[in-house]
């Protein structure tokens, strides 16, 4: 990745982050596919962590594929709760009702 593919991508994390919707979530893969670089994930989640401005977003509304949240941030989860996610019994988010994917 180019340093201007860099930039084009960290715009376009956030720019998706941005749409994601009170009581959704979504998964830092769907993020780095929709952003045209599907095997990025990791990258996405450096994006939110290490840009300025990121903390702006609604990035409490990212997980990872299989519903956990981010190890470390204590109010991830309850950010979450607070908008009316549901969690499964394990500690997960319940995907199947929450997840979110923009219209393609």
């Amino acid at each position: 990745m180019t340093a201007e593919e860099a930039c084009r991508f960290g715009d376009d994390v956030m720019n998706i982050v941005s749409q994601i919707p009170r009581g959704k979530v979504t998964t830092y893969g769907t993020i780095a596919a929709l952003a045209g670089w599907p095997s990025h994930a990791r990258m996405v989640g450096r994006t939110l962590r290490y840009t300025p401005g990121a903390e702006q977003l609604p990035c409490h509304r990212v997980v990872n594929k299989v519903g956990r949240t981010a190890p470390g941030w204590m109010q991830h989860r309850p950010l979450l709760e607070a908008e009316g996610i549901n969690f499964k019994s394990n500690g997960h988010v319940d995907m199947q009702r929450h997840y979110w994917e923009p219209d393609t």
